[in-house]
C-alpha cells in the first residue's frame, strides 16, 4: 500500500495544511480516508480527482467530511458529463448530513454522484483492500479502520480518545496513523481526543511497527506531542505533514 497525506490539520485547516484526508493506493485502486475542509484541493497535487475509486469517512464532523460537497460538484457537473456514481462509505446518516451541508433536498441529495453505503463494525472490501471498522471514543459515531492489502496493514484512528478498539485494530500492524490533538496536561476534555502521550501508549500496547501522529490543530505544538509519544512508544514515530508518502 501507498499512503499519501493530503490533509492532516486537526479540527480546522492550518496555514500550511488542510484538514484530514489520506490517499491510499494498492493495485491501481485509490481511496480517500476522510475528506475534510480544504482537502479537495490538496488531493489534486497527488492524483486526478476522476481517478478516485471510493471515499471512506471515519465520522461526520466537518473537518473529516465537508469537502465531499465540492467533490459532488466535480463529479455531477463535470464538463465532459456526469461521472459514474462513486461509493462513499460512512456512518449512518451520511447522505442526509451532506445534503444538508450542500443545502439541497435529501432526495435526491448527492446520490446522483455518490453511492452512499453505511459502515457498521466489521469487515468490508474495496478492490484489494480488506477494511476492518470499529467504533472508537468520540462524541459522535466515529470509526477507526484497519486496512489490509498485499500482506501489509495500515491503521487509521479517525478521531478518538482512549480506546481499546483502537489498540485491537492496531495490534501487530505495520503503521498506525493516529490522532494526537490534545496536549498532555493542557487539554482535559474527556472522551474527545488523544494527546501525544496517549497516542504513544496505544501504539506501544498494540505493537505497531511505526507511528505517525496526525490531526494536530494549528494551536498545538506538534513537536511537544511527538516528544511525549516517543517517551511512551519504543518504535519509530514522526509527525504527519502534507505531501508525506509512506510505502506500507
Amino acid at each position: 500500500m501507498k499512503l499519501t497525506v493530503a490533509g492532516c490539520s486537526g479540527s480546522y485547516p492550518g496555514p500550511h495544511a488542510a484538514c484530514s484526508c489520506y490517499l491510499v493506493e494498492a493495485d491501481g485502486v485509490r481511496i480517500l480516508l476522510d475528506l475534510g475542509n480544504g482537502a479537495l484541493g490538496s488531493v489534486q497535487h497527488h492524483t486526478d480527482l476522476a481517478d478516485i475509486d471510493a471515499v471512506v469517512l471515519s465520522h461526520l464532523h466537518a473537518d473529516h467530511c465537508l469537502d465531499l460537497c465540492g467533490f459532488y460538484v466535480y463529479r455531477n457537473y463535470h464538463p465532459e458529463g456526469r461521472l459514474p456514481r462513486m461509493p462513499v462509505w460512512g456512518p449512518a446518516g451520511t447522505a442526509d448530513r451532506l445534503a444538508r451541508a450542500y443545502d439541497i433536498p435529501g432526495e435526491p441529495g448527492l446520490t446522483e454522484a455518490f453511492d452512499f453505503r453505511t459502515i457498521d463494525p466489521g469487515v468490508f472490501e474495496i478492490g484489494p483492500f480488506r477494511i476492518t471498522a470499529g467504533h472508537v471514543n468520540h462524541p459522535v459515531e466515529s470509526f477507526g479502520f484497519r486496512l489490509e492489502a498485499g500482506g501489509s496493514s495500515l491503521v487509521y484512528s479517525g478521531d478518538t480518545a482512549e480506546s481499546e478498539t483502537l489498540v485491537h485494530l492496531a495490534t501487530d500492524s505495520d503503521l498506525l496513523l493516529c490522532e494526537a490533538s490534545f496536549t498532555d496536561g493542557r487539554d482535559t476534555f474527556p472522551d474527545v481526543h488523544l494527546n501525544g502521550r496517549e497516542a504513544g501508549e496505544h501504539a506501544e500496547r498494540a505493537g505497531t511497527r511505526r507511528l505517525v501522529l496526525t490531526h494536530i490543530p494549528p494551536w498545538t505544538d506538534g513537536e511537544r506531542n511527538l516528544d511525549d509519544a516517543r517517551k511512551a512508544y519504543s518504535g519509530p514515530a514522526e509527525l504527519a505533514v502534507p505531501g508525506a508518502v509512506y510505502e506500507v
